[in-house]
């Protein structure tokens, strides 16, 4: 029998998942007084939302090969601690620079967030238990996306340092990480070529990190684009600019709760047809309808398909590379799912200021729409060889070794 994990250790993973979403959501609030504290324009502010978004791309891969050769006890403990402590610089920084740099350190730390709780979740939960864990995940993620940007924005009335403080969290959680999960082993876990030969061998993987891609680009395309258009229809107050997100978030959440009975009574292929669905149709009212409370469902829908590819294409991913490899291949997906986020302003930007708003969400359609033909053309992914408690040989890599039963 595979070891069975610890009850701490689903709580502790779930309460990490959130930290990665609040990277940068938590002094969202107070970046128009940080910028102009600091005396920086515009762009020079928002490299501050975002650099720890490039660290987390470049740095994923590193994060991955630590993880495959020691274990994701150690990293993602030691993630978590450094997200912490170098989240948390922005509480005696008042210079640019340096609070820059600190961002950058930062999203190594986040990186190893992202990277450890996927694949400690992959490891330790098999067949329809991993499938309800990361519909919870899914949740955990999108909750954390609404909860801790309000208490950034309670902090936030106090000073403009007080927000980073949340980032000490980390610090506690990464402790619990090093008593909630097992031992990690020394030493490699196993054979295989690295990245290049796992992409040779499974480039069903390229498909799932260029979805992953897209959803980013489209949900920061949604994040960065939607108050401009509430705003071309009348809709200006920032609480109520603030329901269309939270509107946002609560379905992705709802759909997580909800995704281990959707993916037992349906395919991959299924499932992320229909979140493609729903994008197209949420981006296709965003770039025809002027009635707020019909835009409103535009976020509620594309949360919903949000709530279903997430998960679905991170247990793809897992699913595609061997129990050895699977750090690395986790954080690919980190380095797409952020390289997606830093990119999407760059690609929808250009589109709109060259046209408007509805054209722009109307390009974000048509590229839904790209999405949702080649997913209609697609096989559905072949069933998975390890880590199904139907089979023989369950797996578990969370320690850095594969442990087998028979």
């Amino acid at each position: 029998m595979s070891p069975r994990p610890s009850r701490a250790a689903l709580p502790v993973l779930l309460l990490a998942s959130t930290l990665a979403v609040m990277a940068g959501a938590m002094i969202t609030p107070v970046l128009e007084v940080i910028r102009g504290d600091l005396g920086v324009s515009g762009t020079a502010a928002g490299l501050i939302i975002t650099a720890h978004g490039l660290a987390i791309a470049v740095t994923s891969p590193v994060v991955g090969r630590l993880i495959d050769r020691h274990g994701v006890r150690g990293p993602l403990a030691g993630g978590l601690v450094l997200y912490g402590v170098a989240g948390a610089a922005g509480l005696v920084i008042d210079d640019y620079l340096p609070l820059i740099l600190s961002r950058f350190v930062f999203g190594a730390g986040a990186a190893a967030v992202f990277s450890g709780t996927t694949v400690a979740l992959l490891a330790l939960y098999q067949g329809p238990e991993r499938d309800r864990v990361m519909g919870w995940r899914s949740t955990a993620t999108s909750l954390g996306g609404v909860v801790w940007p309000l208490v950034g924005g309670a902090l936030g009335g106090l000073s403009w340092h007080a927000p980073f403080a949340v980032y000490l969290v980390g610090v506690p959680i990464g402790l619990a990480t090093l008593a909630a999960l097992p031992k990690a082993a020394a030493g490699p876990s196993g054979g295989g070529g690295g990245v290049l030969a796992l992409l040779r061998d499974r480039p069903a993987l390229l498909g799932y990190y260029g979805l992953q891609a897209v959803s980013a680009v489209l949900l920061y395309g949604v994040a960065v684009f939607l108050p401009q258009r509430l705003a071309e229809v009348g809709v200006e107050a920032p609480f109520l600019v603030s329901l269309y997100t939270v509107a946002m978030m609560g379905a992705m959440s709802l759909v997580g709760l909800a995704y281990a009975g959707m993916r037992a009574a349906a395919g991959y292929r299924t499932l992320l047809s229909a979140a493609a669905v729903a994008w197209v149709v949420s981006f296709v009212l965003l770039g025809t309808v002027d009635q707020p409370w019909l835009l409103l469902l535009a976020p509620l829908l594309f949360g919903a398909g949000q709530g279903i590819a997430f998960p679905a294409l991170t247990v793809l991913v897992g699913e595609a590379a061997p129990p050895e490899l699977r750090g690395q291949a986790t954080s690919l997906s980190g380095t797409a799912n952020f390289a997606g986020q830093f990119l999407s302003p760059l690609l929808l930007g250009p589109v709109i200021g060259a046209t408007s708003l509805t054209t722009g969400f109307l390009a974000a359609a048509g590229l839904s729409a790209v999405v949702l033909l080649g997913l209609v053309r697609l096989r559905e992914p072949a069933a998975p060889t390890t880590g199904n408690p139907s089979t023989s040989g369950q797996d578990t890599s969370v320690n850095g070794k594969e442990t087998r039963s028979a």
